[in-house]
């Protein structure tokens, strides 16, 4: 018999183990929220036992079994980016059936690279990691003068809150850079934030914060933003230059009289027989920077699911 909300939590990720980490910290969540929230208005009307109003709490919210099947089966049927359902869609979602599995890519090799431009996530992907530069320099200012003007106000009194405040902050911005990811590059993230006990003090609020990983991590992460949206932003708007001046280089040339390069009294022009090479040149260089933009910024995503995803 479950006696504790702790031991319901325990138990729920036991059931969804082999899930998304995403998925888990979302149902446990959820789930401490509900039950917490439960129990303290089952104890404010009625002075019944605390075990005797969690088991009738739990006999309505649902089992943890129930509950885990119930995700798994939302989750194999929700698209990406779209908010977190509903408890009531949860619940429901127990006896539906489970969606048939995405059926592998079998396209042949040329179909799949020339049909790049048709996918919304590639341009999703490109999307995210020229704009990674702007909310790099944004996550990296926040969290350096965070760092910086915390610890310089330890040693006062008011050093602790603004820390903690900080702390928090890192954890909200690690939200919503998990939904930008989510919705542009289609990697599952939480969709709500972590549950914080309104039954315990402020202190006990920043020590957990404090000792948390994925606290840390978070802000390591903001830190490693600006670098790579620096990376990313440099390498792709070259790629992408190069190719529209290859692409373009039979007006350069043959309109505008741009020589490819000039070495003292030399210019050199491109032979006319060459253009077209160069032009297809410049045009399969834009598909493959699709596709490079689409795996990159996957692996982007996974590692912002290891340091943004609680364990």
């Amino acid at each position: 018999m479950i006696n504790s909300i702790e031991k319901y939590l325990a138990e729920l990720k036991r059931e969804l183990a082999g899930s998304d980490r995403a998925t888990v910290q979302d149902a446990l969540a959820d789930a401490e929220e509900y039950l917490r929230t439960a129990l303290d208005n089952a104890m404010q009307d009625s002075p019944t036992s605390e075990a005797e109003a969690l088991a009738a709490i739990i006999e309505k919210y649902g089992t943890p079994g129930e509950i885990a099947a119930a995700y798994k089966s939302v989750e194999s049927s929700s698209p990406l980016a779209f908010a977190r359902p509903a408890r009531n869609e949860v619940k429901s979602a127990a006896s539906a059936p489970v969606a048939t599995p995405t059926v592998p890519d079998t396209r042949p090799f040329y179909v799949r690279f020339f049909s790049v431009f048709a996918e919304p996530r590639a341009w999703g992907a490109l999307i995210y990691l020229l704009f990674t530069l702007g909310t790099g320099i944004a996550y990296f200012t926040w969290a350096v003068t965070g760092l910086s003007v915390s610890a310089g106000l330890l040693v006062l009194i008011v050093g602790l809150p603004i820390l903690a405040l900080f702390l928090f902050s890192a954890r909200g911005i690690a939200l919503l850079e998990g939904r930008i990811i989510e919705a542009l590059v289609g990697i599952r993230m939480p969709r709500r934030p972590l549950f914080t006990r309104k039954d315990v003090g402020w202190w006990q609020k920043f020590k957990n914060v404090f000792t948390e990983r994925h606290t840390w991590s978070a802000v390591l992460y903001m830190i490693l933003q600006m670098p790579l949206g620096i990376i990313y932003f440099t390498v792709f708007i070259t790629l992408i230059s190069f190719a529209g001046y290859l692409i373009m280089k039979p007006i350069t040339e043959l309109v505008l009289d741009m020589p490819t390069f000039i070495i003292g009294d030399y210019a050199y022009y491109t032979p006319v027989w060459l253009m077209p090479l160069v032009v297809i040149a410049g045009i399969l260089l834009l598909f493959a920077i699709m596709h490079l933009a689409k795996y990159t910024a996957r692996l982007h995503g996974l590692m912002a699911k290891y340091m943004l995803v609680r364990e």
